[in-house]
């Protein structure tokens, strides 16, 4: 068993410990430092509340040292790009790992923002931009891995098209005043997909057709160039639905 694949059961056998623990002692309360700007997650809200309170030390330990959310946002650019050069060298399960740490960081900088009283424009046009920079990373390393398989490479292009569409469409549908956060691949969601892509392809991939190293991992991106693309799609009609067409009055 690697190492990358022991330290993940290590990560799950937490989660699911202290799952429990959550839910009996602040499942139930407010969550004060929650965006309400925030996308519905797939998976459903439990487990998305059940993260942030896990991670709450570790924003609180921020907090009291005064590093700033720029630190996390950077942390998530870093990761993403650690993720990508992973990919690109063949080291997958550890791409994997990149990706999901980069995920994590970028999770806290919001809340760190707003528990220190400094969340405004700048910080999220930084956060928002930054996050894009942290996919090009790691899609960059996987369009090296897979570039002598057409279909592989096609796959990743239409997968961070898709993520970089989905994240436009957000931001053009609200600068004309329409907020749409609706779709099944957002930016946690892809996250998630390509991370566990990645740390379980060692194990999946000898067991799927020739067993060729990286075509689990394949089908991980091709959910999410699945996904990406029709949220992008969902995203669009839904925006231009409410925006008012040529001699109409707004709603």
């Amino acid at each position: 068993m690697s190492r990358e694949i022991l330290a993940l059961l290590v990560v799950v056998g937490i989660a699911v410990a202290t799952m429990p623990v959550y839910a009996l002692v602040a499942g139930r309360r407010p969550d004060s430092l929650e965006s309400s700007s925030r996308g519905k997650f797939v998976l459903g809200g439990f487990l998305r509340s059940w993260f942030y309170w896990f991670v709450h030390p570790v924003v609180a330990g921020a907090v009291a040292v005064g590093l700033s959310p720029t630190f996390f946002n950077l942390l998530g650019v870093g990761f993403g790009i650690a993720g990508g050069v992973a990919f690109a060298t063949g080291h997958l399960a550890l791409g994997g790992w990149g990706v999901l740490l980069g995920g994590a960081a970028d999770a806290m900088d919001g809340r760190i923002a707003r528990a220190q009283g400094v969340a405004g424009p700048r910080g999220a046009f930084l956060d928002a931009t930054l996050d894009r920079f942290a996919e090009l990373g790691a899609f960059m390393g996987l369009a090296v891995w897979f570039g002598q398989r057409p279909l592989g490479l096609l796959l990743v292009a239409a997968a961070l098209g898709g993520s970089l569409i989905v994240s436009y469409a957000r931001a053009r549908g609200e600068v004309e005043g329409v907020l749409c956060t609706a779709g099944v691949m957002q930016r946690a969601e892809r996250l998630l997909v390509l991370g566990f892509g990645g740390l379980l392809d060692p194990v999946f991939s000898p067991r799927i057709g020739s067993g060729e190293p990286g075509t689990f991992l394949l089908w991980a991106v091709g959910l999410v160039a699945v996904g990406t693309v029709a949220t992008a799609v969902y995203r669009t009609v839904w925006i231009a639905r409410r925006l008012p067409a040529p001699g109409e009055e707004p709603d």
